[in-house]
């Protein structure tokens, strides 16, 4: 009797999912935080670019969306996607997403100046691969500001996000 099989790469597939879902959740964040959604149009293809390859090495730590005024280049807010990779050590293969944690956590921060700029900046392992059209960069200062810790939004197998958020200290 011969017997037949297939492995499929879920990791892989983990990889796609988690990517589609932060780079989907930064999107949310930035039109229900009432931003302006047309630059993120403008930085699609290398955000995806970035975030999928530092995803499947493993080297990816943190995207972050830092919100800032132009005119100043003040600190005005921040959210944070954590990565995990050893969310589910069971690895089920249960892909999921909660927006709902997260637009209750715009509520709590409220809404930020529509005239804010944004940027993204993501934290990767020293040795990373290079990917084109990033460059380094410094976060800004988050004097007068509190990190809010939301818990996992995104989970995908044993590869997670975790959400956080900045809003100035009461």
């Amino acid at each position: 009797m011969s017997t037949t099989f297939v492995q499929v790469n879920t990791y892989t597939h983990a990889v796609t999912y988690v990517t589609d879902k932060m780079i989907a959740s930064l999107k949310r964040i930035i039109i229900w935080s009432g931003l302006d959604q047309s630059q993120l149009a403008d930085n699609w293809a290398t955000l995806e670019k970035g975030l999928k390859t530092w995803l499947q090495s493993g080297d990816l730590l943190q995207v972050t969306l830092e919100i800032f005024h132009p005119r100043t280049n003040k600190f005005a807010g921040r959210w944070d996607l954590q990565v995990s990779y050893s969310y589910n050590d069971e690895d089920d293969g249960t892909f999921w997403v909660d927006t709902d944690v997260i637009k209750h956590a715009i509520k709590k921060q409220g809404l930020i100046p529509s005239q804010c700029a944004y940027e993204f900046v993501v934290t990767t392992k020293p040795c990373r691969p290079n990917v084109p059209g990033w460059v380094t960069t410094e976060f800004r200062s988050t004097d007068g500001f509190v990190r809010h810790s939301i818990g996992t939004a995104i989970g995908a197998g044993r590869l997670a996000a975790g959400v956080a958020y900045w809003k100035p200290k009461s």
